[in-house]
């Protein structure tokens, strides 16, 4: 199980993109991934979608994270 680690530090550095873009709001959604959608790993679509519906039981500042980013997807869909 110590590859689990490794392996969410690596699907969240993949998703850097689409949604935490800093170490630090990584950082802020590491325990709610291993929490929450640990069953998701490597998988970064699944666990992206799996905070997004497990949004109330996030921590506060991984849902600062997730509402960022949501707000960002936003601005883009509402460019084209």
């Amino acid at each position: 199980m110590k590859s689990a680690p490794l392996a969410l530090f690596v699907v969240l550095l993949g998703t850097a993109s689409a949604f935490a873009e800093t170490g630090a709001e990584r950082a802020a959604c590491t325990p709610d991934v291993m929490r929450l959608c640990a069953s998701q790993i490597p998988n970064a679509g699944a666990i992206t979608l799996c905070l997004r519906e497990n949004r109330v039981a996030l921590s506060s500042a991984c849902r600062t994270v997730v509402d960022r980013s949501d707000r960002a997807k936003g601005n883009i869909a509402n460019r084209r």
